[in-house]
């Protein structure tokens, strides 16, 4: 049903609660949009060792296994779906689309993780490796070193245990049913 306003200021509270209504039906189209942008990356290799489909799932797989929470695995698995649109920015890119479905710490990881990466290469670039102690002081700093250092710079590996994005899938679908937060 759609509604018949041209003009926001001229809505009603009926008209938008329409809108809401049919927002969440279609809700399930934002998994089908993740799952899309995950299968994009297994074209992108970049010099790497693994495509960025496998160095995602790898990431996701190594999440897991640690025990983090759902939204991290979650946010483990799409942190680089933004390198489908940019690489140069694509933490932001990822942090925003996963933001309404992750905790306020696991958006934050994601949209920084770069730098928190950058411990083990930004040298090699002439850019200073040290880049993460700018977040020292935030509550989500040892989340986001652990996810950068345990799991994300390890998961280039063409040999490592990865799971395969059918497992994921259902987590993927649980987490974006429904936003924690708009």
């Amino acid at each position: 049903m759609a509604t018949s306003f041209t003009r926001m200021d001229e809505s009603t509270a009926e008209q938008w609660a329409v809108i809401g209504a049919e927002t969440m039906r279609n809700q399930p189209r934002v998994a089908e949009q993740f799952l899309t942008m995950l299968r994009q990356l297994e074209g992108i290799t970049d010099g790497f060792a693994t495509n960025q489909l496998v160095h995602a799932l790898q990431t996701a797989t190594l999440a897991e296994k640690a025990g983090a929470a759902p939204d991290m695995i979650f946010a483990a698995l799409c942190h680089d779906v933004g390198k489908v649109v940019s690489v140069f920015n694509h933490p932001a890119i990822a942090a925003e689309m996963i933001r309404p479905y992750v905790s306020e710490d696991v958006y934050h990881v994601i949209r920084v993780h770069q730098d928190f990466q950058g411990k083990h290469y930004y040298h090699h670039f002439g850019k200073d490796p040290d880049a993460r102690e700018q977040y020292r002081a935030e509550p989500w700093y040892d989340l986001a070193a652990r996810f950068a250092d345990e799991w994300d710079q390890l998961a280039f590996d063409p040999d490592a245990e990865t799971y395969p994005l059918e497992h994921f899938e259902p987590l993927v679908r649980e987490l974006t049913a429904v936003p924690r937060s708009m």
